[in-house]
């Protein structure tokens, strides 16, 4: 059976020509010189339309800390649990005797 009717290269391509990528559209903050998306806030330093809408430095600041006190508590995890495998030989070896 033969197709009937058969699309060329470039009636295929035309119809797909409008499935290129546009590069985006971006701002430029005001405030700091950073690009950013138009009609958003900057995420560098959380100005928008001339106007402080988030402190960044403070949520930076809080979110370093909020990190550190994690890594604090998983390397005191870990050291209590070397302690615990270091006793749990020494109990072992008492319970044999």
């Amino acid at each position: 059976m033969v197709i009937r009717m058969r699309h060329t290269r470039a009636h295929t391509k035309n119809r797909r020509s409008h499935h290129a990528l546009k590069a985006p559209m971006l701002a430029v903050c005001s405030n700091c010189g950073e690009k950013h998306r138009p009609h958003y806030m900057c995420q560098t330093c959380g100005f928008y339309n001339g106007r402080m809408v988030i402190d960044m430095k403070a949520k930076t600041a809080k979110r370093e800390a909020r990190m550190q006190s994690k890594k604090d508590a998983i390397s005191g995890q870990q050291v209590e649990a070397a302690a615990e495998a270091e006793a749990l030989p020494e109990a072992e070896t008492a319970d044999k005797k």
